[in-house]
């Protein structure tokens, strides 16, 4: 990994990818931040975390920063599946800002929770929550 500065990394992420906003860059590397506060010891030389740890930490980090207005932004951000924040991830190794483990992956931000559910349902009244599919039935 190279010494490069955070803004530098992303102007050249965009370059080589624009299909992401670069608040959307800065969205995920906080929640980077999150989720290694949240599964790893602060003591740990290690702060690595997985892609589905990661996942974890933007979902927290999200609804808390931007609450109701979460999925809005990150569609206008170009953020609509955990792929996208895998993208991201990569994007920021390939221009150095970021390292990565021998066992680490793309696919591993593959799957994990679907982005209207999951930041939209919290802010639905308890009557809407859940209960579509029962009615559908």
């Amino acid at each position: 990994m190279t010494s490069i500065t955070f803004v530098d990394a992303v102007r050249r992420s965009i370059q080589n990818d624009p299909r992401y906003h670069p608040a959307a860059y800065e969205l995920v590397r906080d929640a980077l931040h999150v989720a290694s506060k949240k599964f790893r010891d602060e003591n740990d030389e290690d702060q690595h975390v997985s892609g589905q740890e990661l996942l974890e930490g933007f979902k927290d980090h999200v609804i808390i920063e931007y609450g109701p207005l979460s999925l809005m932004l990150l569609e206008s951000w170009g953020l609509q599946r955990g792929e996208d924040v895998g993208n991201i991830v990569y994007n920021l190794i390939s221009v150095g800002y970021f390292g990565r483990n021998d066992g680490d992956s793309i696919g591993d931000f593959a799957g994990g929770y679907d982005f209207k559910t999951v930041f939209t349902d919290p802010f639905l009244p308890s009557s809407a929550r859940g209960g579509q599919e029962a009615r559908s039935s």
